[in-house]
């Protein structure tokens, strides 16, 4: 049973897994339903020097998502919204590889189709992984160019089903420069991980994973005849789980990137599935796409199952439930629900 500084600590942290819901929910309605709020007009009427552009996109959003200047609003502010935001240099994405050297036609195979999309001046976009602190606050960044930005993307009957953004790019990157020898990666996308990773000289060969036949012969017939180093690539049309479970295992891939998922929603089962494959394929270092937001959702679900069983914070004289030890102390708590706990915890289920 939890003591009372402990309990103390507990409704604390109850109280911060609110508000990261809370701003989760302001943010996502924001990106979906007023992404254009501050557009190229504003800020040239404003006309801030560029060292403050953060800081004046900040305060307008403050403004708008949380306008009563409470105690509440004024801490989302402070803790939440101005951290989170960011304008970034658009030649960093323009000047990639990737970028520079692939062109994407207007083009079609079935039901998939290739297409340039843009991210107009100013318009709001998730631009990295989940920010997390050690008290565990949490945020996504939001990603602001000073002018139009074309990015390609892969349409399934006209919906879309993958991009090339720069939070795709960004978050790929500790991928990229982990990746050595044999690499498998699950999920094709646009190629980007491929193309990165095919370049590197300590990169023996790159097996991409891919359920679609379709976006495979897409893939093939006009993305990979202009990579650099294509003979390192082959794609194998196949389940991710299917592959991880009857034939990674004898192939002795040194490096895996996970990225089968569109988000964390649909991410975190998909990911709690391939964690508890990877003792088949021992010798093989494993990453995960997005791995921040998907470790936040299941850090979330942990937290509320605890609290729950908890009797909501009460306590209970019942250490074990479900099957499951209860933490003893708030530290331990805190080692339950950290990144390292929950990916002990999953790959062990």
């Amino acid at each position: 049973m939890f003591d009372f500084p402990d309990k103390i600590k507990l409704d604390r942290l109850r109280e911060r897994f609110d508000r990261n819901y809370r701003v989760s929910r302001l943010f996502s309605d924001y990106l979906t339903s007023y992404p254009a709020l501050i557009d190229a007009e504003m800020m040239s009427a404003l006309d801030c020097p560029r060292e403050d552009e953060a800081a004046v996109i900040g305060a307008v959003l403050s403004r708008a998502l949380t306008p009563e200047d409470t105690p509440e609003d004024l801490r989302i502010q402070r803790d939440y919204i101005l951290p989170a935001v960011q304008v970034l240099d658009i030649s960093r994405y323009r000047e990639n590889p990737y970028f520079k050297n692939v062109r994407i036609p207007d083009v079609s195979v079935g039901n998939f189709s290739l297409k340039n999309e843009i991210y107009p001046a100013y318009r709001a976009f998730v631009c990295g992984d989940m920010a997390v602190r050690e008290d565990f606050l949490e945020y996504p960044p939001l990603g602001y160019f000073r002018e139009d930005f074309t990015f390609p993307a892969v349409l399934e009957r006209g919906n879309e089903w993958m991009t090339l953004t720069p939070v795709d790019v960004d978050t790929c990157e500790e991928a990229i420069a982990a990746a050595h020898g044999r690499v498998v990666t699950f999920g094709l996308g646009l190629g980007y991980y491929a193309y990165r990773v095919s370049e590197k000289e300590n990169v023996e060969s790159v097996t991409v994973v891919e359920i679609s036949p379709e976006a495979a012969e897409l893939f093939e017939r006009v993305i990979l005849p202009q990579f650099p180093h294509k003979e390192k690539v082959s794609v194998i049309v196949s389940d991710a789980f299917e592959y991880a479970q009857t034939q990674m295992p004898a192939e002795n891939f040194d490096y895996a990137f996970v990225d089968t998922w569109r988000d964390a929603g649909d991410g975190l089962p998909m990911y709690e599935k391939m964690k508890r494959l990877e003792h088949l394929s021992p010798n093989t270092e494993f990453s995960y796409w997005i791995e921040g937001f998907i470790l936040s959702r299941a850090r979330s679900l942990a937290f509320e199952d605890i609290w729950q069983r908890l009797g909501g914070g009460a306590g209970i004289e019942e250490a074990v439930t479900h099957g499951h030890p209860l933490p003893g102390n708030y530290a331990e708590l805190c080692r339950t629900i950290s990144d390292d706990g929950l990916r002990r915890a999953i790959g062990a289920q």
